[in-house]
């Protein structure tokens, strides 16, 4: 529990870095991928890909559909894309809650699935494979999930699967040897980082939703300076106003100073560094060119 809480009047740590749903907001980027998922998946095609920077919120789009449509659809979650072919179908059994032997063939796993699947479908159950972190999967692994979505009767797919993966998975599926995968995506999306209004109404709804009641947390030059830093990246921003909260507390503090911000995007690696100390930067480090330049040129006379 966050040390702050108190002294914000807090019931629960608004920036977390676990994915909540209970702290969810349909900004723009994360409610219209929701609506490309669920459009997607009540047509019922067979693939879908959401794609987008590491920290853009993945997970959170992933649990939510989990959550919320969990009484219309049957779904498998892999979070590990570090499975073999054989495991890859090993998981989706046990996620369909199938018992298989331990010396079973890859080929009877198959079957196995294949008819709990049609069994599945006879109760108009569809059933929807999520699998997060998929540009870790190897080719062989994309291949055997492609390879799944091919399991269908007459009318319809058997099978549904939606790739969340980092920007990488697009680049991987732009490949020759991954075309056929690449042709049966038909719904994707692509997920962008916060603008500036989003990233203020964000940080002020999970601030509400956790309890806070008081005046303005954050100064508009403070805010500004973390929305910069973040890039409207949803995790930096959390590891950041994580972070003010703990300085602002630490001071006694009733609202977060630009300082404060300065301060935590120091100790965060990824953070923009503010634009003054970037410039200061580039300019000792002409200043050092310069005298190295000036240095070689009098030896050299």
């Amino acid at each position: 529990m966050a040390v702050y809480l108190e002294h914000f009047g807090l019931s629960q740590a608004p920036f977390g870095l676990t994915p909540n749903t209970g702290l969810y907001q349909a900004l723009l980027p994360h409610d219209e991928a929701i609506q490309v998922l669920q459009m997607a998946l009540k047509s019922g095609e067979g693939f879908i890909k959401v794609s987008g920077e590491v920290g853009t919120g993945k997970t959170l789009l992933c649990r939510k559909l989990l959550n919320e449509m969990s009484d219309d659809y049957q779904f498998a979650y892999l979070p590990n894309p570090c499975l073999s072919a054989e495991q890859i179908h090993s998981a989706l059994a046990s996620e369909l809650g199938l018992q298989v032997d331990a010396t079973a063939s890859p080929h009877s796993v198959l079957e196995s699935i294949h008819h709990h699947l049609i069994d599945l479908a006879s109760k108009q159950r569809p059933v929807v494979l999520l699998i997060d972190e998929a540009q870790a999967l190897s080719d062989e692994a994309l291949e055997v999930i492609r390879l799944l979505g091919n399991l269908e009767t007459e009318q319809r797919k058997l099978l549904h699967v939606v790739l969340f993966g980092q920007p990488e998975l697009d680049e991987r599926l732009a490949s020759q040897q991954l075309r056929q995968l690449r042709q049966r995506i038909t719904f994707s999306y692509r997920l962008r980082a916060l603008e500036k209004d989003e990233v203020a109404s964000y940080i002020q709804h999970r601030l509400h939703l956790s309890g806070y009641r008081g005046g303005p947390l954050f100064t508009a030059a403070s805010l500004k300076m973390l929305t910069r830093a973040s890039r409207g990246i949803p995790r930096l921003i959390n590891i950041l106003a994580h972070k003010v909260l703990m300085l602002c507390y630490g001071q006694g503090a009733q609202q977060v100073s630009v300082k404060m911000v300065k301060q935590a995007v120091a100790d965060t690696e990824d953070a923009v560094r503010p634009q003054s100390q970037t410039t200061w930067l580039v300019l000792a480090a002409s200043a050092c060119v310069a005298v190295a330049a000036a240095a070689w040129w009098s030896l050299s006379l």
